[in-house]
C-alpha cells in the first residue's frame, strides 16, 4: 500500500480543493487541521510520504511541524511541502530555514496539485 500524503491545512475551502485533487489523483490523503491532530496522524501513518503544510495557518504551527518531522528518524523519506501566499516572503524564508523541502506559492501549488500528489 502506498503511504499517505497529510495536508496540515485548517482553511476549509483550500483542503476541499487538496481533497478533490487527491481523490483524482488517487491518492489517500489524511487531513490534520490542527498541530495537536498532525501529531497523531504522524504517529499513525508511520512515515508519510509527503506532508502539505499551509505556512499561514496557526492552528497547524507549520514551522515547528517542519522541524519535528525533519528532526525524527523515523520521518526521514517523508518530504515537506509548504505553501502561502505569494506576498509573504518571509514565510517562504522561514519555511526554508525550517528545513521545508519544497516551498511554493499558493497560486503555483494549485496550479500543479494533481501532479504534486501523484508525486
Amino acid at each position: 500500500m502506498e503511504r499517505p500524503v497529510i495536508a496540515a491545512v485548517d482553511d476549509l475551502f483550500f483542503l476541499t480543493k487538496i481533497e478533490t485533487a487527491a481523490r483524482q489523483a488517487g491518492v489517500n490523503l489524511i487531513q490534520a487541521r490542527s498541530a495537536r491532530a498532525l501529531d497523531e496522524q504522524l504517529d499513525a501513518s508511520g512515515a508519510p510520504r509527503l506532508v502539505i503544510l499551509d505556512l499561514n495557518s496557526s492552528a497547524c504551527s507549520p514551522f515547528d511541524a517542519i522541524r519535528r518531522i525533519k528532526s525524527d528518524p523515523r520521518f526521514q523519506e517523508t518530504r515537506t511541502l509548504g505553501f502561502f501566499s505569494h506576498v509573504q516572503t518571509e514565510l517562504e524564508t522561514a519555511a526554508r530555514d525550517a528545513g521545508c523541502d519544497q516551498v511554493m506559492p499558493r497560486s503555483a501549488f494549485s496550479a500543479r496539485l494533481v501532479e504534486i500528489l501523484r508525486g
